[in-house]
């Protein structure tokens, strides 16, 4: 991972956590980020045969839109979050640690695009004793699609 943030060309700082604070809420609270500047990465399964998955970012004050713009853009009839089991089968990451940098090369990349609004995001650093904390432009300089609408803002 950290040869991938390397050769983004992308500044960015590494930020060691407590595992037992890794949760987008608690993170947050305990280290003094923004909910509006975390983005969170969620693993999505397109349930078809063979399934097909992808990556989302999305701010934690927003939801993603799983049933229709996730959905559509996977080509399925039916998509949810991937269960914890198949996100460390196939990235390695457990939920709450989980980093767009170094999944699977079949596996896309979409951030929302409010998340490139932020001048600065915190997100999963590929275990939940850490996070990565950077501009957005870092995920395109990886190669992410960035999606508008990709989710909603959370109502209060």
């Amino acid at each position: 991972m950290i040869r991938l943030l390397d050769s983004s060309g992308a500044a960015y700082e590494i930020v060691e956590c407590d595992p037992a604070l890794a949760d987008t809420a608690e993170f947050c609270e305990a280290y003094g980020y923004s909910p509006g500047d975390s983005a969170n990465t969620l693993l999505v399964i397109g349930k078809s045969d063979p399934p097909v998955f992808a990556a989302c970012l999305v701010l934690a004050t927003t939801r993603l839109d799983v049933n229709k713009v996730v959905r559509k853009r996977l080509g399925v009839k039916k998509a949810s979050f991937a269960s914890g089991d198949d996100t460390v089968a196939l990235t390695g990451q457990q939920i709450g640690g989980v980093t767009p940098f170094g999944l699977p090369g079949d596996i896309p990349i979409w951030v929302d695009s409010r998340v490139m609004d932020r001048d600065r995001i915190i997100l999963g650093g590929g275990s939940r004793d850490r996070k990565v904390l950077a501009s957005p432009a870092i995920l395109t300089a990886i190669g992410a699609e960035v999606v508008i609408d990709l989710a909603k803002e959370i109502s209060a």
